[in-house]
This record gives structure tokens, sequence and C-alpha cells, in this order.
């Protein structure tokens, strides 16, 4: 699946779950390694007027399942990708729109692809982060993802 139709299908995923749908995030694009998924401020705002911590915290995941979940495609396997753990740190309120990028933090996608094919289960850790405007970060991710063979 080329980029834009898998961004295309990676956004009509989410819109198919209720609490996804209401954070509004959009598959901004592919950078490199990166998965970039971004949500406005106005639909994830908490009562200090500031991003609300589940909707941070619930992109970052959002955006590192995508990316486990193209790089299985991409090899041509169709898998349930689930997060089995995360750690996240809130270092600075953000005031507004959110954009959160995932990347591998640890290991190679080959190995990770691999190890599917010949156990059809895998898992990988991504790292993800949401910038302050200024560039710094807002918030910071570590999940363990596991793809499992459907059915």
């Amino acid at each position: 699946m080329d980029e834009r139709a898998l961004l295309a299908w990676i956004d009509a995923h989410y819109r198919a779950m209720p609490p996804v749908a209401a954070l509004q995030p959009a598959p901004a694009r592919f950078e490199g390694d990166a998965l970039h998924l971004a949500a406005p401020l106005a639909a994830n705002v908490n009562d200090k007027g500031c991003a609300f911590g589940g909707s941070l915290v619930s992109l970052m995941t959002l955006a590192g399942w995508a990316l486990a979940t193209r790089r299985l495609d991409e090899a041509g396997f169709k898998a349930d990708v689930y997060v089995a753990d995360s750690q996240v740190r809130y270092l600075a309120p953000l005031l507004s729109g959110l954009e959160a990028e995932a990347w591998l933090e640890e290991g190679d996608w080959e190995a990770f692809v691999a190890t599917y094919r010949q156990r059809g289960r895998a898992r990988c850790r991504i790292a993800a982060r949401v910038r302050l405007p200024d560039g710094g970060d807002a918030t910071v991710f570590s999940g363990r993802f596991v793809a499992l063979r459907p059915g």
C-alpha cells in the first residue's frame, strides 16, 4: 500500500472507533522512519485550557500502533497490533495543536518482521513525543507493542 493509501486507511480505522474519533486524529505524514499524527487542541483541551493528558498519551499510542502496523503491511502481513505497556512523562503544558511523532526506539524493523514471519507474533519498542511550539518536548512516551497473527 502506498503512503497516501496507508494514511487514508489509518484515518478510516481511527474514525471507526468512537473514543478515537472524538480526538479527531489526522495522520499527517511519514517522515523517514517516523510517523506524525496530529489532532486539534479544541477537541483535546482540559479544564486549564491546555492539552488533556489522556489525549496526549492516546495520540502517541495511536501513532505507535500505526507505525508497527505499517511495517508489517509493507512486508505483506496483516496483524493485530496491541500496546502491551507504556511509560509516559508529561514535561510541560501544551497550549496549541497536538502533533505526535513516533519512531522505533530499539531494535530494527527487519528483525521485527522476521520474528513475525517465523512465529506469527513479534514485539517492538516505539518511542513518541509531542513537541511544544518552540521545539521542546511537552510529552514523551515509550511503549512496547505486540503484533499477533489474526484469528
